[in-house]
């Protein structure tokens, strides 16, 4: 359940089309973390509040937005 994971799920999406429409569904942190796991890629909610906003919508193409505060569930879409 590592950093790294998030990094290697999210470098995944951005390539992957199939990936990317789920994560536009996804209303949670928790969907996003089940989305991740369905492609063998484990870690927890906490995990992506430790990407910089940047990170995250630089690799996942702004799928995942306004990640600073996921506990409000501001999330995808």
């Amino acid at each position: 359940m590592s950093e790294e994971h998030l990094k290697a799920f999210i470098a995944k999406a951005k390539d992957d089309q199939t990936i990317q429409e789920k994560l536009k569904a996804a209303k949670t942190a928790e969907d996003v973390v089940a989305i991740a796991k369905e492609y063998g890629h484990e870690f927890t909610k906490d995990k992506i509040t430790k990407l910089s906003a940047k990170e995250l919508e630089g690799v996942s193409g702004g799928l995942l937005r306004d990640t600073d505060d996921f506990t409000s569930d501001a999330c995808c879409g």
